[in-house]
């Protein structure tokens, strides 16, 4: 790892859908994260350094490139409007099978938190971890990359499209990161 991401604070962050509803199976919803994501790297200051897109769940390595922006705001913001949009895609997809069903967990959840008026999509807590030593970045790295391999969705990590391991084999890939070698 270099000496720039040693002296950033960069973090290990995991979201998840609520109960771990395979929502992310449709190209659709998929890139509604990728767009979000995308804005922002561009408008809100966030630096991606590792990314996996799970059928219902993020992994990501991430640093803010601006001292004043929280992790923990951006995460809210982001859980926020990827939530409201993947739920409004959902309730528009006349092809979505199981549409009736995610909207009822979803609603479910929502109603047993007083915070939330119609549905819940993100699981409420946001795992994180700061990651302070190359080893750890290291370790985090390989997890995330090995994702699809560990749920033999693809047999090498950079034949996954919804990762940053396309970037660090050299590809192009969906998101822009900052790869640290």
């Amino acid at each position: 790892m270099s000496a720039i991401a040693l002296t950033k604070e960069l973090y290990f962050t995991t979201s998840t859908v609520i109960d771990w509803i395979d929502v992310f199976t449709r190209p659709d919803y998929k890139h509604i994260i990728l767009e979000s994501l995308a804005y922002c790297q561009a408008n809100k200051s966030l630096d991606i350094y590792a990314w996996v897109l799970m059928t219902n769940h993020l992994h990501m390595i991430v640093g803010m490139r601006n001292e004043n922006t929280n992790l923990g705001d951006f995460l809210r913001d982001f859980k926020k409007f990827t939530s409201k949009r993947i739920l409004n895609a959902i309730e528009a997809n006349l092809e979505e099978s199981r549409q009736k069903w995610i909207l009822d967990r979803f609603s479910f959840a929502g109603n047993n938190d007083r915070k939330i008026k119609n549905y819940r999509f993100w699981q409420e807590d946001n795992h994180v971890e700061t990651i302070y030593t190359s080893d750890f970045y290291q370790q985090k790295l390989n997890y995330i990359h090995m994702n699809p391999v560990r749920q033999e969705i693809v047999e090498n990590p950079e034949d996954y499209l919804y990762s940053s391991a396309r970037n660090y084999a050299g590809m192009t890939g969906l998101l822009n990161v900052i790869v640290e070698k």
